[in-house]
């Protein structure tokens, strides 16, 4: 697509989502896009599909009673089935009862359906709620499901329509909703703003308020406990991403009692014990560690807590979850993952002090381990799923009601050849004297080799060593090196690892990943003109702020469903939410600061400044990141001379695709790019 074509659509039409004049410019570029990669990318395609649909997959199961759920994807179900089983997946023979064909479906009402999960009444399990998206957005319908008789409910039926709801079950004939009825149901940020307890057959709009927030607010929801003999109501306030207001409810009596944490502590309470993790030292808990008492003493008035896990300077908490009897830790130690079990009975609690026991789960080594699933009302069954870079998926379960030692249930065969490849970790430092780390697969050799750098550094998202196998068929098998940074702005590192790099101080985000890129070209693993980026949303920002910032550092860039307009992104969609991360661009101190990097505000001409090749990817039902965000930056290239292609999917959400082909197809547009760019 020429530069005068896509100049001729001015900025300002490509901003609405669905304007006839931006998705015919959308359409034709990704068109042009695609037909100049599709050559190259078809055998790629064909090869990503076999590899999404293989039947050979580890089927990842939750339980839910006597029967095990599953959601599949394959060839035959591009758009999924959702199917459960007695038998522990160990095989590809067990016997699967499919219970809501999503192809089917979708063929049937003439809806492009995604699914986006179930929420089973517990402990009865005769009910469920489910949530379809229309393309993958994050808004849903959502419909009531009768397990026992395999069919949707039709006679007043719990049942929404499309919005970003939160609905959760009370008993069979009442659920906590938020969704939007109106103009006041909704934040600033599009989530629901109140809770109520809708009644079957009972309309919305006439069902009482339990909970209600403030317009500014990210979102209000509220859920109920449904642990047999610990039957409680709980609500959440989100006052903005890292902070929040916990409450108990007495729907009764129409009262709430406020969880008197810290706001920018989470809270998790399992049978009769309540966890604090707060974010900041708190009652003798260290930020980033877990404390624990009862909760009916800390609603009377008795706040200490006593400690379970203590950060260090390499070691940090990443997960808690329960089964019946135990708690579980899982937790990095210089991002290498373990986790680790502790019987309730043996948690010490303010004013009686008793040794803490933990007992580490046995784990393959030099993998990455994380709790994939647990049944915190059945009993003490836990599915563990560990990968690493060069090593496939594959799920344990243990019992710990009699082992800490797992079982094998099943192992995803080998995608690609990593004969003779090694992965190695290195740790860089950054411009304000911080030690980065970061981890390098392969086959690695004498000289410089194509280099693809992934890294996200935000929102506390901690990224660990996975198995891509789309990754290893494309890149490393054709001699490419992997790399994954442990920027700042992430989780690996406790609380302060992403705090230290928010609003005011997102240029230690920006340099980390600088320091990265020039520590691989010093190391002699690549050259500037054999390295490549790729990020997506948070690290779409990222990757187009290296393009505007120090493009000289490497030679192609991806930009996946990116913010690129920092001055106005809490204006569109879920934006608002994320003012906490990044600051408001209304406050003039922050507006300077989100001008100084913001990637569409920073465009130069190529005369002025040359920029590698950038290629934008976006999707036209993604409701979180505004399309325009991509629209915008990649027309703002083009007028400036700079090198770009673009990508638009009219499906898939956040996700950038809805199904397994449509994933298969854009990675392969994109990997093909990548390696055209970068190949020696």
């Amino acid at each position: 697509m020429d530069r005068d074509r896509i100049l001729s659509t001015p900025a300002a039409e490509l901003e609405p989502i669905d304007s006839p004049a931006a998705l015919d410019w959308a359409s034709q570029w990704t068109a042009a896009t695609t037909a100049a990669l599709r050559e190259d990318a078809e055998p790629l395609e064909a090869e990503f599909l076999e590899i999404l649909d293989s039947e050979d997959r580890i089927p990842l199961v939750v339980r839910r009673g006597d029967f095990l759920y599953n959601f599949w994807r394959d060839r035959e179900h591009p758009r999924g089935i959702w199917r459960r089983t007695r038998e522990l997946p160990t095989h590809d023979e067990i016997t699967w009862e499919i219970l809501i064909d999503v192809d089917e479906l979708a063929q049937t009402e003439e809806e492009s359906w995604v699914w986006k999960g179930a929420r089973v009444r517990s402990p009865e399990y005769d009910r469920a709620l489910i949530s379809l998206s229309r393309g993958g957005s994050d808004a849903v319908v959502i419909r009531e499901f009768d397990l026992l008789k395999g069919t949707f409910v039709e006679d007043q039926s719990f049942t929404l329509a499309e919005a970003k709801s939160d609905l959760s079950w009370v008993d069979l004939d009442h659920v906590l909703v938020g969704t939007d009825t109106g103009e006041e149901s909704l934040t600033d940020s599009g989530y629901p703003v109140e809770s109520r307890l809708w009644r079957r057959g009972q309309k919305i709009s006439e069902a009482p308020v339990v909970i209600r927030g403030e317009k500014q607010d990210i979102a209000v929801g509220a859920w109920a406990d449904p642990t047999p003999g610990f039957e409680r109501i709980f609500a959440r306030r989100a006052l903005d991403f890292y902070t929040a207001e916990h409450y108990v409810l007495d729907i009764e009596e129409g009262s709430s009692q406020r969880i008197e944490v810290p706001i920018d502590a989470e809270i998790l309470v399992h049978r009769e014990f309540l966890f604090v993790m707060p974010r900041s030292d708190y009652a003798g808990i260290p930020g980033g560690g877990l404390g624990v008492t009862l909760l009916a003493d800390f609603l009377a008035g008795d706040q200490r807590l006593a400690e379970v896990f203590s950060p260090t300077a390499s070691r940090s908490l990443q997960s808690v979850r329960f089964s019946k009897n135990f708690v579980l830790l899982g937790t990095l130690n210089n991002v290498a993952s373990s986790i680790e079990a502790i019987a309730l009975s043996d948690l010490p609690l303010p004013g009686k002090p008793t040794p803490l026991h933990t007992t580490a789960i046995e784990l393959p080594e030099l993998v990455t381990a994380s709790i994939a699933a647990t049944a915190a009302l059945e009993g003490d069954e836990v599915f563990i799923l560990t990968s690493s870079f060069l090593i496939p998926s594959t799920l344990l379960r243990v019992d710990l009601a009699s082992s800490t030692t797992p079982t094998l249930v099943r192992t995803s065969p080998a995608h690609f050849d990593a004969e003779g490849m090694e992965t190695r970790q290195h740790w860089v430092v950054s411009k304000d004297g911080t030690r980065i780390p970061y981890f390098i697969s392969g086959r690695f050799a004498d000289a410089p080799q194509p280099t693809l750098v992934s890294a996200y550094g935000g929102f506390e998202v901690s990224r660990v060593p996975y198995y891509s196998a789309l990754t290893g068929k494309s890149w490393l098998e054709r001699g490419g090196l992997w790399v994954l940074a442990n920027i700042r702005g992430g989780g690996e590192f406790g609380p302060q690892w992403h705090s230290q790099a928010v609003k005011h101080n997102r240029h230690l985000v920006f340099e980390d990943y600088q320091a990265v890129l020039e520590d691989l070209v010093r190391r002699g693993y690549t050259t500037t003109e054999h390295l490549g980026i790729r990020g997506g949303s948070n690290g779409g920002l990222l990757t187009s702020q290296a393009v505007t910032a120090y493009p000289e550092l490497f030679h192609a860039a991806v930009v996946q469903v990116p913010l690129t307009d920092m001055l106005r992104y809490h204006r569109w969609l879920a934006g608002a939410s994320w003012v906490a991360e990044y600051g408001d661009p209304d406050d003039p101190a922050d507006r300077e600061v989100l001008e100084s990097y913001s990637p569409l505000h920073n465009v130069v001409d190529h005369h002025q400044r040359p920029y590698p090749a950038t290629l934008v990817t976006t999707s036209t039902r993604d409701d979180r990141v505004h399309p325009a965000h991509a629209r915008l930056f990649a027309r703002r290239l083009v007028e400036a001379g700079q090198p770009v292609d673009y990508l638009e999917n009219q499906e898939g959400g956040h996700a950038g695709a809805a199904d397994n082909k449509q994933v298969a197809q854009m990675e392969s547009l994109i990997f093909t790019w990548l390696w055209a760019q970068c190949a020696l």
